[in-house]
């Protein structure tokens, strides 16, 4: 079924569809979530409310306006960005200025001695504490594969504004990075 089709279904209570949809979407989500919240509890409260918001809320995505995963990566932004300015930040400055790691997913980490993991954990710590749009610009086209189109779209901003703010990501990145001695590979020059 195209999405168009399972969101059909969704919105006349096809409650199969909704967890073909939640099935094909929850890794995405939920990796931008974390990316922008830092912790795993707050990913899942986050991913949570975006597919309830989704079921609640079918009948208003447009077609021909977005894709689906476009429409709920707009939600999920919109849900992340609400709860960080809800929060002040406060638990990710914290982490940031006490030197705590973050909560990572233990599939997905090297070895914790190693210099990848060292690099990784540097690279997470330097995005933590960019500002919100930055963070967000930066992990929907870097780590979530969405166009700069398609991102802006996510993020409600002209295409020229959200290249700003990727290519102030990276500055600050690679000026942080290198404070630090670690260079890394995934940060252009551009």
């Amino acid at each position: 079924m195209t999405d168009e089709e399972l969101m059909l279904a969704v919105v006349n209570g096809d409650q199969s569809a909704y967890q073909v949809i939640v099935k094909q979407h929850l890794k995405s989500v939920s990796h931008y979530a974390y990316r922008m919240l830092g912790n795993q509890k707050d990913t899942e409260d986050i991913a949570q409310e975006a597919f309830l918001k989704l079921w609640i809320n079918a009948g208003k995505w447009e077609v021909e306006k977005s894709k689906l995963s476009t429409w709920l990566h707009r939600i999920t932004h919109n849900l992340c960005i609400d709860f960080l300015r809800k929060h002040r930040r406060t638990q990710l400055q914290s982490e940031i200025l006490e030197g705590v790691e973050p909560n990572q997913e233990p599939h997905e980490n090297p070895r914790e001695g190693s210099e990848v993991f060292q690099r990784a954990k540097q690279l997470e710590m330097a995005i933590r504490g960019l500002p919100e749009n930055q963070r967000s610009a930066l992990v929907l086209c870097h780590y979530s594969g969405f166009s700069n189109k398609e991102a802006a779209v996510i993020m409600n901003m002209s295409i020229k504004a959200l290249e700003s703010a990727i290519a102030r990501a990276k500055r600050s990145l690679r000026k942080a990075l290198s404070e630090t001695g670690i260079e890394h590979q995934g940060i252009d020059n551009n």
